[in-house]
């Protein structure tokens, strides 16, 4: 009796010592503040489909997000799963071998994914991925159909219908676009957002094969026409308008047009969910040139390489790979999921899904943010000087030019 007792007793302690094993905490770390409601719901589904393991998320200031995440990564007290950010965003922490590898192998779902967006979350030395892509995002100019339809509006389908669009609404006491450019990053989406279609699929091919580089006249020219539309049709005294200023100035109906980014759907439409919303991409010169949107993928999900529990983390990335959650992102949070075989209800995002079959990479932030000065840094206070009449389209063509050579090599000779 007392053997059967010594080795019940033994079992026990065997059954409390292994529990902390099984019955794991994770850490999630997001910039995404304001999406944390949404969050703990697909934290819920996951963590009824896996007992055992908890998933805490916290989420931090977008601004400070990358200080904040390489700091705790280096000291050893980063999170055990954390959004990242993409393309040289993610590079500066997979480089010092913070995030686990990712593969087909440990995450399965990965094989089917498109390859711009695992390219976005991969080093480029090795082609490593390191992160889950979680969203693309689509630079565009965003409307209000109401305020269309009452003036008698159509989507534009060349520079000069723009143009016609836009002083319709100023004749009409309308502002033609919300925009201000006083938030540094908001000259950076103004650009491209605009001017994607006027630069082309052929600026940005020979872009990326050497043989252009920004002085290009297809570049320039595009900067001079957005800056011309922008002195006639943003508010009065926009290069002082800060962001949350302009959000609020569309919302409200007080103008006609934003441009922005896919992202700013859902924003619009908790700030005045009456507003009948359209898209459309800033066209080109010509009604018969292609009209291209910016596009670029938003971040992804990784797993902490040190973390103490990295089988826990695998499986969270798993079901964040899944199209169940990639569905309920879409349908939740208004956003093109990344995820394939995702269908989106919402038809406004299904008519982003199908502006994204024409576009170019969003410029300086797939292809110019790994080195310094950075290219978004660069356009983002070049365009301010030009919105200022401070300098020319050429003279940017210059500074970004010989700004990036001294990282970029295709700009050295």
């Amino acid at each position: 009796m007392k053997a059967n007792l010594i080795r019940t007793g033994a079992a026990l302690a065997a059954v409390l010592v292994a529990a902390p094993v099984f019955a794991q905490d994770l850490t999630f770390w997001s910039w995404r503040q304001e999406d944390r409601a949404a969050y703990e719901q697909f934290i819920d589904t996951f963590e009824a489909a896996n007992p055992g393991i908890t998933v805490k998320f916290e989420s931090f200031e977008a601004a400070n997000y990358n200080t904040i995440l390489s700091t705790a990564l280096a000291g050893g007290t980063g999170p055990d799963v954390m959004m990242v950010r993409a393309y040289g965003g993610l590079e500066n922490v997979a480089a010092a071998g913070y995030l686990e590898p990712l593969s087909a192998e440990n995450v399965p779902a990965l094989a089917e994914f498109a390859e711009p967006a695992l390219a976005a979350e991969s080093m480029r030395s090795d082609g490593v991925v390191y992160a889950v892509p979680f969203a693309s995002q689509t630079q565009l100019v965003i409307y209000n159909k109401a305020i269309f339809d009452a003036n008698g509006l159509e989507e534009p389908q060349s520079w000069a219908d723009l143009e016609a669009v836009s002083q319709a609404l100023k004749d009409a006491g309308v502002i033609p676009f919300a925009n201000g450019t006083a938030t540094a990053w908001q000259n950076e989406t103004v650009t491209f957002g605009l001017g994607s279609s006027l630069m082309g699929k052929d600026f940005y091919n020979a872009l990326m094969t050497g043989e252009a580089d920004f002085t290009d006249e297809r570049f320039t020219s595009a900067l001079a026409a957005v800056n011309d539309l922008a002195q006639d049709y943003f508010p009065d005294g926009f290069i002082g308008l800060d962001y949350p200023s302009a959000q609020q100035l569309f919302s409200s109906g007080m103008a006609g047009m934003f441009v922005g980014g896919s992202y700013e759907l859902a924003t619009f439409k908790a700030q005045n969910p009456d507003i009948e919303l359209g898209v459309f991409a800033a066209p080109g010169a010509a009604a018969e040139d292609d009209k291209l949107v910016g596009l670029y993928f938003d971040g992804g999900y990784a797993a902490n390489a040190a973390g103490a529990n990295k089988e826990a983390a695998i499986t969270f990335l798993n079901y964040l790979a899944s199209q169940e959650f990639g569905q309920a992102f879409a349908n939740t949070l208004s956003n093109i999921s990344t995820v394939p075989g995702v269908s989106f209800d919402d038809p406004l995002l299904a008519e982003v899904n199908e502006l994204n079959q024409s576009s170019i990479p969003y410029l300086m932030l797939a292809h110019f943010r790994y080195g310094e000065p950075s290219g978004s840094v660069l356009i983002q206070g070049e365009m301010q000087k030009l919105f200022a009449g401070e300098t020319t389209p050429e003279a940017i063509g210059e500074a970004l030019t010989t700004g990036l050579a001294a990282w970029y090599e295709p700009f050295q000779n």
